[in-house]
């Protein structure tokens, strides 16, 4: 057996270890958090792979960066990501070099000087900018830049987009491209929103502009947001984290105590925890998804929030038994929170909208017309389906509403969109744009994720 260490000489050694790593730590300078974000970028355009895996491989093959360098990084990521098109466009190139400096001009305002500052070619830092790069940093312009450029969205989904947006297309493309902020929803079976107010006093949060049990927390430079899933009142389940947008959705759901209320494409469980809040635990609720994976969080989401909901998990496998059979034709209320392709979701997800095809979109329209499908033999006669997307695209909303109503010939009618905003606060009405079927949220009119919500009712 080997001579022990002296303790002195223990503790020397990890007092040393732990200021090498600070200092290791202290080394990416914002220059090099540019390096590391150019890395990232390129990873992602050559892999095609989601910008969450890059970063955290990143993280791992550099684990000598701190949380705070990580946070850095990923905000000058998804930054660059929702400014990719118009990035691309002052510095005509579309490199991830080139992107990323478009990024700092049109996002945080940067002019050459200033990032000549940070691409200087020392240690870390990137490589110093070409007088070219100088040129288009100083006069680049998107004065003449096409819709898609201008929004920083796929071309191919515009005319779709123009259709539920009109004249407000590129200003709602451009509130797309902005950060989101950061919403949670106090959970009224704890207590009321004012209860909550002086718990995060410290946060500044405040009370969302619609949802009554909504409050907004700001979030910093960074584009990130405070860590609330840390605090005490969120592990005694006093709010969920949770857009403003979503809750308007589970509120305009209108459930009701004792209906039976099925949430059929429930997920993690955000809008069942809501709709237990909206009534009271007085409602016989029932979260089921046709993928098993997405429910495992719903559990522990439950008995933390005091909601009560039975969750039906089907058994993975082609010959799975149908967990809801024995509800056909009873239901009061079917909400389908449909999967979508999450165009609503852009400020959160902007890597979602390059990596969207139109073959993903078709797939995602095939789900909607069997989940829809599927809802309508649950619903009673008098019952209400609930239909929401967190989508802008209307093959997603009114197609897949229209595809429910010929499918169904004359078995179902859809709510009047001012029936169904009744239910909600008197300020959504004006800012919500009604469609064909339904209303539609979004981030320039009602400062929300892009959520639609259409209510059909099945007739008696």
């Amino acid at each position: 057996m080997g001579q022990a260490w002296p303790f002195h000489v223990i503790v020397h050694g990890v007092v040393h270890s732990v200021a090498e790593a600070f200092r290791r730590i202290r080394t990416l300078t914002p220059a090099a958090r540019c390096s590391a974000a150019i890395e990232v970028l390129t990873d992602i355009a050559e892999r095609r792979r989601p910008a969450a895996d890059a970063l955290k491989d990143w993280g791992l093959a550099h684990r000598f960066a701190g949380s705070g360098d990580r946070a850095g990084i990923a905000s000058l990521v998804y930054d660059a990501l929702r400014r990719r098109a118009s990035a691309a466009w002052i510095m005509g190139a579309d490199t991830p070099r080139a992107v990323l400096i478009g990024t700092l001009r049109l996002q945080q305002g940067l002019a050459a000087g200033s990032v000549a500052t940070l691409f200087t070619g020392e240690r870390f830092a990137p490589a110093p900018l070409s007088d070219d790069e100088r040129a288009r940093l100083d006069g680049g312009t998107l004065q003449d830049a096409p819709p898609e450029v201008a929004g920083d969205a796929p071309a191919f989904v515009l005319p779709d987009l123009a259709a539920t947006l009109g004249d407000d297309l590129v200003p709602e493309l451009k509130a797309l491209a902005r950060r989101a902020p950061l919403d949670i929803r106090v959970n009224a079976l704890r207590g009321d929103r004012d209860a909550i107010l002086p718990a995060l006093a410290a946060y500044d949060a405040a009370p969302t502009p619609h949802a009554p049990a909504g409050l907004r927390v700001p979030i910093g430079a960074d584009g990130r947001g405070p860590a609330l899933h840390v605090e005490a009142e969120f592990l005694e389940g006093w709010y969920e984290i949770q857009d403003e947008g979503s809750q308007l959705a589970a509120l305009l759901a209108a459930p009701r105590a004792g209906e039976t209320i099925v949430d059929l494409c429930a997920g993690g469980g955000g809008k069942t925890l809501a709709l237990a809040a909206e009534t009271g635990n007085g409602a016989r609720l029932i979260a089921t998804d046709g993928d098993p994976r997405r429910l495992a969080p719903i559990h522990e989401r439950l008995r933390r929030s005091g909601a009560l909901a039975e969750v039906r998990t089907p058994r993975s496998g082609k010959a799975r038994a149908d967990v809801l059979e024995d509800l056909d034709g009873k239901v009061d209320r079917v909400v389908v929170d449909a999967p979508c392709t999450g165009s609503g979701t852009w400020r959160r997800n902007p890597d979602a909208k390059w990596r969207l095809r139109p073959g993903s979109l078709a797939l995602r329209t095939a789900e909607q017309a069997q989940v829809l499908d599927r809802a309508a033999r649950l619903v009673r006669p008098g019952g209400r389906i609930v239909y929401i997307t967190c989508s802008l695209l209307s093959a997603e909303n009114d197609a897949a509403v229209s595809g429910l109503l010929s499918g169904w010939r004359g078995r179902f009618d859809v709510v009047p969109a001012d029936e169904v905003l009744a239910t909600g606060p008197d300020s959504l009405r004006s800012a919500v744009r009604k469609t064909a079927h339904g209303i539609q949220m979004s981030p320039l009119r009602t400062g929300t994720d892009g959520f639609y919500v259409a209510v059909i009712a099945r007739k008696s």
